[in-house]
């Protein structure tokens, strides 16, 4: 029985094994045309970023220099001067809104994979994704609506551009790190748990190290984002052509505001040193996001 059903299979086997390596050029053909055809897209995705990065570098490049970056912007019809307002606005407005936005989005990631399990945790997750797709223009209204001049009347500058901002980059802080958290082997934390760790010892000690590298990749991405938005800015911040320290009540500076303003007046000088603000603007987010980039290889590297 079993002689008969090896023959009658046999030949059936053989039948199949030349129909598979029959196929197999067929194959390597439709692979090799489908690697092409992605490789096109991709290259014709791209052409429109390179057109872009390189007319500004072209209209831009002429303008930076050591000035540019210590000088204040003069009257849009004469030529020299800087975005010194701009970059100093930036910074402020950047520490601060990372100061807020950074520890709250840690801690919002801790809560949902360490500790969240209702539906409350369902919400937070759900808003957090909503908030990642909400534009910027509406974060903007609400905060000129609740801080700047509504519930509270504080009036434009940088803690309320910082609030702004700080919005924006707290859903992209918050799923970064969840993910990060996620991905930490449970039989970490069941280490730690039977060395006698408690829960919160845990989280510090031997999760957040072990998704330090991670959480660090999507915080650079989010300043990356943070960094370039307008829109919140021009209800919040409002722009200054000098540089502003006071934290609150006077309006700040901000390259993006700077690039807005030079770029939509009618003077040759100003619109030059708005596309050298646009290219220092891109270098900025180029190196983030490079720098996030080398982060996470090299936490990939490490694991592996």
């Amino acid at each position: 029985m079993s002689t008969q059903l090896a023959t009658r299979t046999t030949p059936t086997g053989h039948r199949s094994l030349r129909a598979r390596q029959g196929n197999a050029p067929r194959r390597t053909k439709m692979n090799s045309l489908n690697t092409g055809l992605l490789t096109a897209a991709m290259i014709v995705a791209m052409v429109p970023l390179f057109l872009i990065v390189g007319y500004v570098a072209y209209r831009g490049y002429g303008v930076i220099g050591w000035d540019f970056f210590t000088q204040n912007e003069p009257p849009y019809r004469r030529e020299g001067g800087g975005y010194a307002a701009g970059f100093f606005g930036t910074l402020y407005i950047m520490v601060l809104a990372i100061a807020m936005a950074v520890p709250l989005g840690i801690a919002t990631a801790i809560y949902l994979v360490e500790y969240g399990t209702g539906r409350f945790a369902l919400v937070i997750r759900f808003f957090t994704d909503v908030m990642t797709g909400i534009p910027s223009i509406f974060v903007g209204l609400f905060v000129y609506g609740l801080l700047v001049s509504g519930w509270v009347t504080w009036g434009f500058g940088t803690f309320v551009a910082a609030v702004a901002i700080a919005i924006i980059m707290l859903p992209i802080v918050t799923r970064a790190a969840e993910e990060m958290l996620k991905l930490v082997p449970d039989e970490w934390r069941n280490a730690s748990f039977g060395l006698g760790a408690g829960k919160s010892q845990t989280i510090l000690r031997t999760v957040l190290p072990a998704a330090a590298p991670g959480i660090t990749t999507g915080v650079m991405l989010a300043i990356a984002r943070g960094i370039g938005e307008t829109a919140p800015l021009i209800l919040t911040a409002l722009g200054a052509s000098w540089v502003v320290t006071t934290l609150q009540g006077d309006p700040q500076g901000a390259v993006p505001l700077q690039i807005y303003d030079g770029a939509r007046q009618a003077f040759e000088p100003g619109i030059e040193r708005a596309f050298g603000g646009a290219l220092s603007l891109f270098g900025l987010v180029l190196i983030m996001v490079i720098a996030a980039r080398i982060i996470g290889a090299r936490a990939n590297k490490r694991k592996g």
